[in-house]
């Protein structure tokens, strides 16, 4: 019955397109445009502006929490019921292409205009969201507008963040005119959907159409910091240094031989994805480095193991190199299942409208992990070209691939908002 609607394809990929045009910029060596909005940046501003704009022309009422996260409600027939919610986030990392997240915004606003002009009512409310920070890539948090909203993190410790200037979450929410009134705590949907970029090889591998997801894996995130001595390039001898760039480097390598031993299960990963070596000069050897630490694994107890085996060789290392080694934890998130009823769902719409299909765990975090824990959550993969890489410039879904993804989501939501329980 729900296949008789269908989005407007070329409508979704012009509205990620005008999306994409904030934040733009020029990336010389792939000789492409990336975009970089930042979260609570100007760009960022400009484009929760830009989708509130869109948001309202559709008809739907917005409001604003406190930390930030936009709400656009559609009313039901029994607008009383709990809404069906579908979101992601349109902050970007420094160096992203136009689709992470932003899919899963334009996505639903989509489906939102697709029921407006087939003027189809649902007896549930319907919410479109996007939240504040989810990549984590300016105040070191990732997903931090929707655990503040499902409460993982208190709305304090989250305004008291603090990015590489020294500048707070609330202030610059305040300086963005972002810092709503609404209660963070967000009221349980009935549901929660998300349509999202892979951002892996997997589906386009293995020519697969949708990607029914089943949840997402466990993720550990520190920030390092090394202390050691600044000394002259030329004059310090090697067996007289206290260099903090070794140990950093010997950290980065451990962390590879974590993922390659096997003893932490074939998926387990880590990454060393920023490191700032102080005073930063050729002819100095480094007396002070900071340092992350990326770990990522689909077993909890694996993950524990594998936490366990850095922090103890932090300390080794600190013993071994004479330098000093301090660290904190900036994320952690266990392994996340989403709901199989909706995975289901999932599966069968994909199938009704001849797509193939593909059940995976999502190596990368999401929104949809954290309203996990408050309702019903379930996400709908589409395929990347170009070996579904993300983060970068390239990253590119077709338009007929983003289309199957929010037609799937939008057969699921229908479902979904006609259950009165």
């Amino acid at each position: 019955m729900n296949q008789a609607l269908s989005i407007h394809p070329q409508r979704l990929t012009d509205s990620i397109q005008k999306l994409g045009q904030i934040g733009r910029y020029y990336d010389e060596t792939l000789g492409l445009d990336g975009v970089n909005r930042l979260a609570l940046t100007a760009a960022d501003g400009e484009g929760r502006r830009h989708v509130i704009e869109q948001m309202r022309a559709r008809g739907l009422t917005v409001t604003i929490d406190r930390i930030g996260n936009v709400y656009a409600r559609r009313p039901g027939r029994k607008d009383s019921l709990a809404p069906i919610m579908m979101g992601s986030h349109i902050d970007s990392v420094p160096t992203a292409g136009m689709f992470d997240g932003c899919l899963g915004v334009l996505g639903a606003l989509e489906i939102i205009h697709t029921l407006n002009d087939a003027q189809r009512q649902t007896t549930r409310p319907m919410v479109v969201a996007f939240f504040t920070d989810e990549e984590g890539s300016r105040f070191g948090t990732d997903m931090l507008g929707s655990a503040v909203a499902t409460g993982r993190i208190p709305l304090a410790e989250a305004y008291a963040l603090t990015d590489r200037a020294g500048r707070t979450v609330e202030r610059e929410l305040r300086t963005l005119g972002f810092l709503g009134d609404a209660a963070e705590k967000l009221t349980p949907p009935h549901a929660y959907l998300e349509c999202h970029i892979e951002q892996g090889p997997v589906l386009r591998s293995r020519d697969m159409e949708i990607g029914v997801v089943t949840g997402v894996q466990s993720i550990s995130w520190h920030e390092v910091t090394i202390m050691g001595r600044s000394a002259h390039a030329g004059t310090t001898p090697m067996e007289l240094r206290a260099d903090a760039s070794v140990a950093a480097s010997r950290i980065n390598l451990r962390l590879r031989e974590l993922a390659r031993s096997g003893k932490f299960g074939t998926q387990m990963r880590g990454t060393m994805g920023a490191m700032t070596p102080a005073p930063g000069l050729v002819n100095i050897v480094p007396g002070r480095m900071t340092v992350t630490v990326d770990l990522r694994n689909p077993d909890d107890q694996l993950m524990r193991a594998a936490e366990a085996d850095i922090i103890a060789f932090y300390e080794q290392v600190a013993r071994e190199e004479e330098v000093q080694i301090a660290w904190r934890q900036t994320a952690r998130t266990d392994c996340v299942s989403f709901d199989s009823r909706i995975q289901a769902a999932i599966a069968e719409a994909a199938t009704r409208r001849g797509l193939s299909h593909l059940s995976m765990v999502s190596g990368a975090g999401h929104d949809a992990q954290e309203l996990a824990h408050l309702t019903r959550a379930g996400m709908v993969f589409v395929p990347g070209e170009y070996n579904g890489i993300s983060h970068n410039p390239r990253e590119f879904s077709t338009t007929e691939q983003c289309a199957n993804g929010v037609n799937v989501l939008l057969d699921v939501l229908l479902e979904l908002a006609e259950q009165h329980d």
